[in-house]
């Protein structure tokens, strides 16, 4: 004679949160899962690489240099880095995922932070090939014969460039941010400093001012690795109204919109 056995009590089962560094690989994959992410990143190298060269070969003599490659060099990657930061945080709204991505992480603080933290890793990915593609038209230049050749460059110079290029990709990682469409974001982003710049030439009076909000003064130094003195007051105003204003805002806006 059998005896029935009562049935084992069911235990629920616990998910734990994922972890900040997990969730921001997951970012950093959704940046290359695209075929118009790859292509943006791939333009992005291939842009570098290629003035860094032309740097090597033509112009001054003592301008084709290391330093002088990595800083003509930067300018296809501060013209694209924030595009990419757009691109980064607005793919849950244009690709329609944010309702996926929100009930798997319900958290959405966890998400914007692992967006930020997605796109300050590519910015420094981004610094690292501007090197490498500075070496590369050094050497170009070297092998010309007809260079200065110098690979000189200092660790203050070195820093301002990570600076200046993190700096870049978080404004775009704001923009998206603050405004939740690609489009308008990317127009945004290149209109508005725009205008500031055009503000600043034609309101004389207001030059002195725009030296600290205008985007394009204000954080040249870094770009040229040579920022000094006042500078830093300015690099930090400019900052704190191009990144901490619209950041806050759209982190705001995250918490609170209706997800469908």
């Amino acid at each position: 004679m059998s005896t029935a056995t009562a049935p084992a009590a069911l235990t629920p089962r616990r998910f734990d949160r994922p972890g900040l560094g997990l969730l921001t690989r997951v970012e950093l994959r959704k940046a290359v899962d695209t075929r118009a992410g790859r292509w943006l990143l791939a333009i992005t190298a291939l842009g570098a690489l290629a003035v860094s060269i032309a740097r090597g070969l033509t112009g001054a003599v003592d301008d084709r240099t290391f330093s002088g490659a990595l800083e003509l060099g930067l300018l296809p990657l501060s013209f694209l880095l924030p595009v990419i930061g757009i691109l980064l945080v607005t793919s849950e709204w244009s690709q329609r995922t944010a309702l996926a991505t929100f009930a798997l992480v319900p958290h959405r603080e966890r998400v914007a932070g692992a967006k930020v933290l997605a796109a300050l890793s590519l910015g420094l990915l981004a610094t690292i090939a501007g090197i490498a593609a500075a070496a590369i038209g050094n050497g170009v230049g070297i092998a010309a014969g007809d260079a200065n050749g110098s690979w000189s460059l200092s660790g203050a110079e070195l820093a301002q460039t990570v600076l200046g290029l993190e700096a870049n990709i978080l404004i775009g990682v704001a923009f998206g941010l603050l405004l939740m469409s690609p489009a308008v974001a990317i127009v945004a982003y290149f209109a508005l400093p725009t205008v500031f710049s055009i503000l600043g030439e034609v309101i004389g009076s207001l030059e002195s001012t725009f030296g600290w909000i205008d985007p394009n003064r204000a954080l040249d130094p870094l770009y040229t690795g040579d920022a000094a003195g006042g500078d830093w007051g300015r690099i930090a105003v400019c900052l704190a109204l191009w990144i901490g204003v619209p950041l806050a805002v759209g982190a705001w806006r995250l918490l609170r919109r209706e997800v469908k």
